[in-house]
């Protein structure tokens, strides 16, 4: 089933398996022209793609496996020849090593489009709406993409990019002066800008912001609920990554991702040796992108990310006919000081319980005795600082069994060190 064929919201759930038995044989046979996959799939019965056995017995993709790659070797070692010509590069997160970068063709585009378009349509943007952009603006595909399809649905985008491309004093006077009605970001850049505006005596709140819509980071419910109280505006979150594009987003339930499987294949299986899963059984979840193949042609890749998936779908609407995938950490998002496992989640949704905090990081790092988990903490101007710091170190204490070495920074110190990276690093290994 071609592109242009396909409808939103879906018809039925038959409708969406005619899109997935078609485009996984094609899927399928761009992979069989990688050198990558040379061999690797001579066992795969291309005619029984549609039985889950089969399937099941093409290699699931690992970051492990993709980093054996020299970056430079890339292009000739796994990406096909594309069928319109490559127009377009994107930058992997590259958080874990060297950044990879994919080739992109008009056909990739034109399906990470229609993905995004959905995104935005859900969080109620259309023509008239004012958005205001906060997104990386750069190599890394996001920031430039979601802008690209803001403006092809008729509404007016500011391309302010992330702090690195436009000083966040200047976005918050782009804010106060202009009045968008969505705001495009990373969850913690959307913390950042709340902070500075409270020490500027801004009312971000009253700001005109109705709707936020967040991507690239675990979004916590606290984070969740601590971004709409400073915004005043309710938070839309999406999914997706560089090696695909956008795969899917919250509805106004906010009960999970909705994946969009007429673009994608979605499985869910077993961390350790990638057997498949019952629906609601957590494990790791497996895409296959169905149209954003041309160049790069992934199959059964191993996202990383941990979760339940749900099927046919959940609630009503325009999203009721896709699955729904609830997150619930990354294979990599922990880090074990003095033998005691942190998960990054289960830590970040505890420091933002704490109204008291604006923004914090955390290392873990070796010292002359024992290793050490040290938290860098900016609290509200408003709070006893020192009871605050003493209430906090007992918390970790007795949360996570391990006492902290705190420190308070300066207004603003860590929003300068969050701005030379792509992502946030909030959670940092330095041993």
């Amino acid at each position: 089933m071609e592109l242009d064929r396909l409808r939103f919201p879906p018809p039925s759930r038959h409708f969406i398996a005619e899109a997935q038995s078609a485009r996984k044989r094609v899927a399928f046979e761009r992979a069989r022209r990688s050198p990558y996959y040379r061999g690797r799939l001579d066992h795969i019965d291309a005619e029984r793609l549609g039985e889950a056995e089969e399937w099941c017995r093409i290699p699931v993709l690992t970051k492990d496996e993709l980093r054996l790659i020299a970056a430079e070797d890339f292009a000739k070692y796994f990406t096909i020849a594309p069928e319109g010509g490559v127009i377009d590069y994107w930058r992997s997160g590259g958080s874990t090593g060297k950044p990879l970068f994919y080739g992109r063709s008009a056909e990739d585009l034109r399906a990470s489009f229609e993905g995004y378009r959905r995104i935005l349509h859900v969080a109620g943007c259309g023509p008239g709406d004012v958005v205001h952009l906060s997104f990386p603006i750069g190599i890394h595909p996001l920031g430039r993409l979601i802008a690209r399809t803001v403006e092809l649905m008729g509404a007016a985008a500011i391309w302010a990019g992330s702090g690195n491309n436009t000083p966040s004093e200047l976005q918050l006077e782009l804010i106060r002066t202009m009045r968008p009605t969505l705001w495009l970001g990373m969850p913690s850049y959307g913390l950042q800008l709340a902070a500075l505006a409270e020490r500027q005596g801004f009312d971000l709140a009253a700001a005109g912001v109705r709707r936020l819509v967040c991507a690239a980071e675990l979004l916590t419910q606290a984070k969740r609920r601590k971004i709409e109280a400073l915004w005043g505006a309710e938070v839309y979150d999406h999914f997706g990554c560089a090696e695909a594009g956008p795969l899917g987003t919250e509805s106004n339930a906010h009960d999970g991702f909705h994946l969009f499987d007429d673009l994608f294949f979605f499985e869910v299986v077993a961390e350790h040796d990638f057997t498949p899963l019952a629906p609601g059984e957590t494990g790791v979840l497996v895409m296959t992108p169905l149209y954003t193949n041309t160049v790069t042609p992934f199959l059964r890749w191993n996202m990383g990310d941990l979760g339940t998936l749900a099927l046919p779908g959940a609630g009503a609407g325009e999203l009721s006919l896709f699955p729904v995938f609830r997150h619930a950490g990354r294979t990599t998002g922990f880090f074990k000081v003095r033998g005691v496992n942190i998960n990054h989640a289960d830590f970040e949704d505890f420091m933002h319980r704490r109204a008291a905090i604006l923004d914090f990081r955390v290392a873990a790092a070796a010292s002359e005795t024992i290793d050490e988990l040290r938290v860098e903490v900016e609290l509200r101007r408003d709070c006893d600082r020192e009871a605050e710091l003493a209430a906090l170190a007992a918390a970790i204490r007795a949360t996570f069994e391990v006492s902290p070495a705190i420190t308070l920074v300066e207004d603003g110190a860590l929003a300068r060190v969050f701005a030379e990276d792509l992502k946030a690093k909030r959670f940092v290994d330095t041993r």
